[in-house]
């Protein structure tokens, strides 16, 4: 191994920022080991090299922070870290100067993690014991590198955060590669990148579907587990991060990750949508005490790790084998340095966290006002970004749901299983529907938030796709080598009739139905509309509904389709305009906290819910058995302003929605003068209805089994007349 030799330059640089910090004039490098009798910088020539052509120690360390400037270096140098001191895991130390580290700052990681057992820190055997003993080995030669970056990027006058307020946003869940991987539109070369995820026809067809944001899986640089790589599949969704500042490089197609995602961002910023980044701070790639030493383990593992109370074991709220000390000082700064380089470097609108408990979490318990949820709310620039937790890990106490303190949006699971369970047909769920509908005041407005809290989805990449959803009762994840046993067994789907692809018309009339259903009730929903990439057009994963290893056309985005998924993807894009143009769909606030009005002459109301008769919903109908249901929304009634205090008024719309197997008989609300234009039946494989079909007050109509109608409007001088006693037209 090659060491300095005298014509190195080397000062004493400071110990701050940490990483590789390019000055101009040199390169600054700090990273923080509490534990560590001593920290070497080593350099490579390429990402692939097998041995470091200079091996440096940082000449100084100031409050536990090894640091050093070295003015002969310049962005794009490849290194890594060796880190010196005891190794004794029964004390939660497991140092080894053996296994070369990344940085865990690094803006961008070069090369490939090769599996082998020299990225191990002890003798990889099956002794229960085996990782009390140290290895020799070099890791060099199967770690990737890290990579020193130049920050500098022109991002011209158009590209900078939108700051879209949440009301007015249709948040579009996609995976980068999955995405264009099969898509002809773009140039081959550029299939599965950043690059055309930024590319005019990948614009195109957001704005065809409404979309205001991108939500991106796991784009952190991560690791293909080995267990996976070993029976030939990856980790196609990423949630496996080692570097917390790179961009998975993999999804670069021009080889330099940083440009490529701010050349992504400034295009999608240049057209008005916005970028949210699915983050995982929650653990990491180096599982638990059998895992690799790759970054964090090697650096300071009593620092960067929760530990059991016996320290050679880890403790774990995510069932990946570790869990982040972010009650830490200094873990928590590296997640919120993590997160301000994002926004401020990277620009990026907003985070999605996932397993977002175990970032909160003190000692066990999940706290409201914990080091990192105070932290963020405190953050000037972290508080005004869009921040959206998955609310549950798999700790004691781990489902909280509606306990998110603001300024925190929600995966609203409650909202999901609701949803899914009314179009199933499970019954008695009318009370339950409306409080999901209204956006789930129930959750959240006694904390002071507003629907927005709600991020609405029927589906998520964690999951069945929409069209199996309404087609397998039972997940089918034979292919991912674990015997059917993984992935969710209450999946509260239906296959309406059949397991699987079927011949049977009714039956695919009636998926597609269905597929209709909950895509309008979703973009129907007072708060957040969250849309899975391919439910647009009845995208399939043959039943896998954990198809996190699947790295293939299951999870890939097809784009030739037929006409029937034409159909539907024109609908979605339906449904996001109809939301975009009406305010009504998008309240900033909750509703009046009662169902019914007992005298019309009141002061107007926002919402009103009517039974099939056209009569006011009565006690016994929220607590009874299925049955249709009515929504108006009163766009006189909105009880909002505009910029200059101006109030915000709407049209009012009248929303069906009929879970029963059978067809309902109806009669539409409201005075004489009142006529309803029909706008959407999901009875129609169209969804919309062209033309001006309207019908008076007290019309009697069929509503269709398992389906949605909505109407608007178009006589009558105000929502009162919509709301009295219907008149026999």
């Amino acid at each position: 191994m090659k060491t300095v030799s005298s014509s190195w330059r080397i000062w004493c640089g400071r110990p701050y920022p940490f990483g590789a910090q390019w000055t101009g004039e040199g390169v600054n490098f700090a990273v923080f080991s509490e534990k560590a009798t001593k920290v070497e910088l080593c350099l490579f020539d390429r990402p692939d090299a097998e041995k470091e052509y200079a091996c440096i120690p940082l000449p100084e360390c100031v409050d536990n922070i090894w640091h050093g400037f070295f003015p002969d270096l310049r962005p794009g140098q490849f290194y890594g870290f060796r880190v010196h001191g005891p190794y004794d895991p029964g004390q939660g130390l497991r140092f080894n100067p053996n296994k070369l580290l990344l940085d865990p700052y690094a803006k961008a990681l070069a090369g490939e993690l090769k599996w082998d057992d020299a990225l191990f820190g002890y003798p990889v055997g099956t002794d229960d014991g085996a990782d009390l003993q140290f290895d020799e080995r070099d890791s060099a030669p199967f770690m990737p590198k890290s990579v020193v970056v130049d920050d500098a990027f022109d991002w011209g006058t158009k590209a900078d955060p939108i700051g879209l307020s949440f009301e007015e946003s249709v948040i579009y869940e996609l995976h980068v590669k999955g995405f264009s991987k099969q898509w002809n539109a773009v140039p081959e070369a550029d299939r599965g990148s950043y690059a055309a995820l930024g590319s005019d026809a990948a614009i195109s067809y957001f704005k065809s579907l409404g979309v205001t944001a991108v939500e991106l899986l796991p784009i952190h640089q991560f690791v293909n587990d080995r267990y996976l790589a070993e029976k030939g599949l990856n980790n196609f969704w990423g949630y496996n991060s080692i570097g917390f500042f790179a961009p998975h490089a993999a999804y670069s197609s021009t080889g330099d990750p940083v440009r490529e995602f701010k050349t992504m961002v400034k295009r999608l910023h240049e057209e008005g949508i916005e970028v949210i980044l699915d983050v995982v701070y929650n653990h990491t790639a180096e599982g638990n005490q059998r895992g690799p030493t790759l970054c964090f383990r090697g650096l300071d593992n009593q620092t960067y790790y929760r530990l059991a109370e016996d320290p050679r074991y880890y403790v774990d709220f995510t069932g990946c084998g570790n869990t982040p000390n972010v009650p830490h000082p200094t873990v928590l700064r590296l997640v919120m340095d993590s997160l301000r380089y994002w926004v401020t470097e990277m620009r990026v609108d907003g985070f999605r966290f996932d397993l977002a408990p175990a970032l909160a979490r003190e000692a066990n318990e999940v706290g409201r006002f914990s080091a990192f949820l105070n932290a963020v709310r405190q953050d000037p620039v972290l508080s005004r970004v869009k921040l959206i937790a998955e609310p549950w890990d798999i700790g004691e106490g781990g489902y909280q749901v509606g306990n998110f303190p603001a300024p925190w949006s929600e995966w609203n699971g409650k909202y999901r299983d609701c949803v899914r369970r009314y179009w199933k047909g499970d019954g008695a769920l009318v009370g339950e529907l409306a409080t999901r509908l209204s956006g789930s005041p129930d959750l959240y407005e006694g904390s002071g938030k507003s629907p927005r809290a709600s991020i609405n989805f029927v589906t998520a990449h964690d999951g069945f796709t929409l069209a199996d959803l309404v087609s397998y009762n039972d997940k089918h994840n034979e292919a991912n080598g674990e015997d059917n046993r993984d992935g969710d067994d209450n999946s509260n789907s239906w296959n309406c009739g059949a397991e699987g692809p079927t011949d049977d018309a009714e039956i695919n009339r009636l998926r597609r139905r269905q597929q209709r259903n909950f895509l309008a009730t979703l973009f129907l929903s007072q708060g957040v509309p969250m849309l899975t990439a391919g439910d647009e057009y009845g995208r399939s994963q043959g039943g896998n509904n954990n198809a996190y290893c699947q790295d293939n056309e299951v999870s890939w985005m097809a784009w030739e389709r037929n006409e029937e998924q034409k159909r539907l993807q024109d609908f979605v894009g339906g449904l996001s305009l109809l939301r975009q143009k009406h305010p009504a769909f998008r309240r900033t606030k909750f509703f009046a906290p009662r169902m019914k009005m007992e005298n019309v002459d009141e002061a107007p109301i926002p919402i009103a819910w009517f039974d099939t008769s056209g009569q006011e919903m009565t006690e016994e109908i929220w607590n009874g058995p299925p049955y249709g249901i009515a929504m108006m929304l009163c766009g006189d009634a909105l009880g909002i302003g505009d910029a200059h205090g101006h109030p915000v008024m709407d049209d009012t719309f009248l929303v069906y929605l009929n879970d029963q197997s059978n067809p309902v008989g109806c009669v539409l609300p409201g005075s004489p003068t009142v006529r309803w234009e029909l706008l959407l039946d999901t009875k129609e494989e169209a969804g919309f209805i062209p033309g001006n079909q309207a019908m008076a007050a007290g019309t009697s109509w069929e509503m269709e089994a398992r389906s949605v109608v909505v109407f608007r409007q178009i006589g009558g001088e105000n929502s009162h007349a919509a709301r009295q006693t219907p008149q026999k037209a």
